[in-house]
């Protein structure tokens, strides 16, 4: 018996797997978001990719098996907490740097959000795999920053407003394009918080 038959086909399967770099892997994981945000999720397919990257498609389908799969892994890959090291000292200061922050992004997310479309809902996976990428990080910092402005008593622990802070940046972040035809830019969402949000916390 040859040491490969011994070793089973997971550990052939995993050999093949480790030709792929680390930056070869990203490289695949941002050719796959490119052609969502551009063609849409129902558009891409396996050998588009394989030929955006110049490689096999069974390079692919050997290390992701599905789109879904694949996706669900590109999402995850590129997931990044945008609004981490925001600390201005004040609620205030943090809810504008989040702002500014939110509108360097939120064009190319609510592509991607809108490419996806129903397939989101159509498949547990990837709708788990956005919300890991895009949703979670984004609130749980959020909520983090919140609770900053709480210790430091700018806003009453049950105040009414705070459990609806992170729908009301993500909601208008997400429905503007829709609403207008126009990404929610930096200066429109500076205008938001300064008009709803802050004042809804009491805040000046």
């Amino acid at each position: 018996m040859t040491s490969q038959a011994a070793d089973g086909p997971e550990t052939v399967v995993a050999s093949r797997r480790s030709k792929i770099t680390p930056e070869r892997e990203q490289e695949f994981y941002d050719a796959v978001l490119e052609q969502i945000r551009e063609c849409g999720y129902d558009s891409l397919t396996m050998e588009g990719v394989a030929a955006s990257t110049r490689c096999s498609k069974s390079t692919l389908y050997r290390q992701w098996k599905t789109k879904p799969q694949f996706v669900a892994a590109a999402l995850r890959a590129n997931s990044c907490p945008r609004f981490s090291g925001i600390d201005t000292g004040t609620l205030a200061g943090d809810l504008r740097a989040m702002a500014q922050a939110a509108g360097n992004w939120s064009g190319r997310d609510s592509q991607l959000h809108q490419a996806l479309g129903h397939a989101v809902f159509q498949d547990k996976e990837l709708q788990e795999a956005l919300r890991d990428a895009l949703v979670e990080p984004e609130i749980g910092a959020v909520k983090e920053i919140l609770a900053r402005g709480v210790a430091r008593g700018e806003v009453a622990a049950d105040h009414p407003a705070l459990e609806f802070i992170p729908a009301q940046l993500f909601g208008v972040v997400r429905v503007r394009p829709v609403l207008e035809g126009r990404n929610a830019d930096a200066a429109y969402l500076t205008q938001f918080v300064e008009a709803v949000v802050i004042p809804a916390l009491g805040l000046t």
